[in-house]
């Protein structure tokens, strides 16, 4: 892929949007996964970007090739399991489809970026080193990642920018405790930033319960 070229996306909402979201899916998926859901959100002038990322072999599921954000090399939460390459590769295109929003005439303050499982976990990567500042950035099912550079690529832009964390109790794929590892950490950088952690008792899933919340922070931050 070139620095211009764009990830491939599914668009939702006018052509004329004041403002725009940004929802980022999980491994093995693609943006169809929550295509459903922006028409049950209630912002009629928001476009919905439903990036699908490239296909990558992926080492845990035996090199087979699907799509995902990166790589991950081991199951083991500890050391170093997700391929830097690959995130920083994943970044750099999600900040290119930051960039045509922004191109398009919806200002910075107007993006928000959602993601779920390695979806979140790159939302909530770009989010807080986006170098412009954000709407808001919403955290679902997912982790930090490269947490040991977090406090040197921080964006002083988005040192307040608010943000949403949904986890399930029951989560087999990401335990809740790395959830709301990633929310302390983030919590504990800016004691300015409004922040919310919601966990819900459910799995590696999307709760109504937790769109009802995903739709208030979505109205909160867009207005």
């Amino acid at each position: 892929m070139s620095e211009t070229e764009l990830l491939d996306c599914i668009e939702i909402g006018p052509e004329a949007a004041t403002s725009s979201v940004i929802w980022l899916h999980g491994l093995g998926a693609d943006g169809h996964d929550f295509e459903p859901i922006p028409p049950m959100l209630g912002l009629p002038d928001t476009r919905f970007i439903l990036p699908h990322a490239e296909r990558r072999p992926v080492t845990i599921n035996n090199g087979f090739v699907m799509r995902a954000w990166y790589d991950i090399l081991s199951l083991s939460f500890e050391g170093v399991r997700e391929s830097e390459s690959d995130i920083r590769r994943s970044q750099a295109q999600i900040e290119a489809l930051l960039e045509r929003e922004r191109g398009r005439g919806v200002a910075s303050e107007r993006i928000v970026l959602v993601g779920f499982s390695q979806g979140g976990a790159m939302a909530l990567h770009t989010g807080l080193r986006y170098r412009e500042t954000l709407g808001g950035i919403a955290v679902l099912s997912a982790y930090m990642l490269m947490g040991d550079t977090l406090e040197a690529e921080q964006s002083e832009a988005n040192r307040k920018t608010p943000m949403l964390f949904c986890h399930g109790r029951q989560d087999p794929m990401v335990p809740v405790f790395m959830g709301k590892s990633a929310y302390e950490q983030v919590k504990a950088g800016s004691s300015e930033r409004e922040i919310a952690w919601y966990d819900y008792p459910m799995g590696h899933a999307v709760c109504p319960e937790e769109l009802a919340e995903i739709a208030r922070f979505l109205h909160g931050c867009l207005g």
